[in-house]
């Protein structure tokens, strides 16, 4: 254990100043460009890529930390949900706004990805729907809207005013599972980016934005004032991307991810390739989940669950002990402990990015803690509660003292309630540990949030089984353990 948390806190440190760091969002696009930048420097400079770091809130916040140094965004975006500004906002207005962050916009990579909603083309026509305020005139459609489009001030919110649409705000559903929903007829309606390759796929008709309330969104790099200095080379070479990825381009490079199962590496090399794409070989499932990041995955995993869990342990055990000791202090720590279990993930992982100023292993690690408490400090408190009085009165006959008497004897009668808790924190700790992908922090969940953005189920088994399976090992390890400690403390009640 002491070996993990040395790991855990050598992986955490910041990374050389040397290493330009690029950073990108949750969807196919994102990932995409990501890889396009990385290979614009590549041999240049000491590069890394930190794919799927979650939404805009996530990412934007790594970028004024310092975790990375820039990342592919957009101007609308950057206006109406970072800004907060109303109107059209040109580069200028943004980088005077950006200027007091030490951020900066620059690099128009050529394209305008805006937000549009959009219907199946026979829906559309049996409906006479063919823009945003047809679609005003009729209530009683099924929406299904991505989690990131709800929340933004220039998505649902201020749609739904601008247009006065009956709707009821819908549950978020993930875009790519959007695509197979409309599809299969589960909703009328969705959100989609003007440069999703799936749009002529599924036979969509993009309603038209009449009231021009959604802002151009057009590609730019999202950047710290810094990067041009510290990297004048590498920085040089990404300007020299201003204008080259049109539309066309860019639905080229998403379908070649989404439709024909490439990488996204091997997507953002179509940039520089001559002639169409060509559909990829079918992909064989054993081939995909034992590929060459298994074991990368599987030691960021490991390192993420157990390293938490021995901290988990280190500090939940003393205070279910003293919740058991002290009653005064049972409700506050339990309460306390309890509390923290209702934070929402990706929330916790938010809050934590900004408070430690890092994205990555160190903030996950400290969510993974903090969630594993619970089941340690309750099943503690739990076993040396239950211990019956005749047991505490021949303890305190042998003539022992309070601390002889908590480790000597009622501990080891509570260990097998305390192994119970410690084996629900590893395996809560397991399924946990997926989201933490979402903040740079590696593990099984980089396949998971890959094939969520692709909708490719291929890539999101390969790295749901292996956790699965993990989580059944961890629970099997410690239910033996639990029987060897169980008898050992039978075995001693009986002497």
């Amino acid at each position: 254990m002491k070996l993990l948390l040395i790991l855990a806190m050598l992986l955490s440190l910041p990374v050389q100043a040397d290493t330009l760091e690029i950073g990108s969002k949750r969807f196919t696009e994102s990932y995409i460009l990501g890889e396009v930048l990385k290979r614009q420097v590549e041999g240049i400079t000491a590069v890394e890529h930190k794919p799927g770091l979650g939404s805009t809130g996530i990412v934007f916040a790594a970028l004024k930390a310092g975790s990375i140094d820039l990342y592919p965004e957009y101007t609308g975006t950057i206006a109406r949900e970072i800004l907060k500004l109303e109107g059209h906002s040109e580069i200028d207005e943004l980088n005077r706004a950006l200027g007091s962050q030490g951020l900066g916009v620059a690099v128009r990579l050529g394209f305008n990805n805006g937000y549009a909603l959009a219907m199946r083309e026979e829906r559309a026509q049996a409906l006479g729907i063919r823009s945003l305020s047809d679609l005003a005139k009729r209530a009683g459609l099924r929406l299904g809207l991505s989690q990131e489009f709800i929340g933004r001030a220039d998505g649902w919110p201020g749609l739904k005013a601008a247009y006065g649409l009956p709707y009821a705000t819908p549950s978020g559903l993930d875009h790519g599972l959007a695509y197979e929903a409309i599809a299969a007829g589960k909703i009328d309606v969705m959100d989609i980016y003007s440069t999703d390759a799936k749009i002529e796929r599924y036979k969509l008709r993009v309603l038209e934005d009449d009231r021009d309330f959604f802002p151009r969104y057009d590609a730019v790099l999202l950047y710290r004032l810094e990067v041009p200095k510290r990297f004048p080379e590498a920085w040089r070479a990404l300007e020299k991307l201003e204008g080259r990825i049109d539309e066309r381009r860019m639905i080229r490079m998403n379908a070649a991810a989404e439709l024909e199962s490439r990488s996204f590496a091997q997507a953002a090399a179509l940039l520089e390739a001559e002639g169409g794409p060509q559909r990829s070989a079918r992909r064989d499932f054993f081939a995909a989940l034992f590929g060459p990041d298994f074991w990368r995955l599987t030691s960021e995993h490991l390192l993420l669950v157990f390293a938490s869990l021995a901290a988990s342990i280190a500090v939940g055990v003393p205070l279910g002990v003293a919740a058991a000791k002290w009653s005064r202090a049972e409700q506050l720590i339990l309460g306390v402990v309890g509390m923290i279990q209702t934070i929402p993930s990706l929330a916790l992982f938010a809050f934590l990015i900004a408070l430690v100023g890092t994205i990555g292993t160190w903030p996950a690690l400290i969510a993974l803690f903090l969630y594993a408490l619970l089941p340690i400090v309750r099943n503690t408190c739990a076993g040396l509660i239950g211990i019956g009085r005749g047991m505490r009165q021949a303890a305190m006959a042998l003539g022992l003292i309070p601390r002889d008497r908590l480790w000597r004897i009622e501990i080891p009668l509570a260990l097998p309630s305390i192994l119970a808790g410690i084996k629900t924190s590893a395996v809560i700790n397991v399924g946990t540990a997926t989201i933490a992908a979402f903040i740079g922090a590696g593990g099984y969940g980089e396949r998971i949030a890959s094939g969520l953005a692709l909708n490719d189920n291929i890539t999101l088994l390969a790295g749901a089984i292996p956790a699965a399976a993990l989580a059944l090992l961890v629970q099997g390890a410690f239910e033996l353990g639990e029987r060897r400690f169980g008898w050992m403390a039978r075995a001693q009640g009986r002497n």
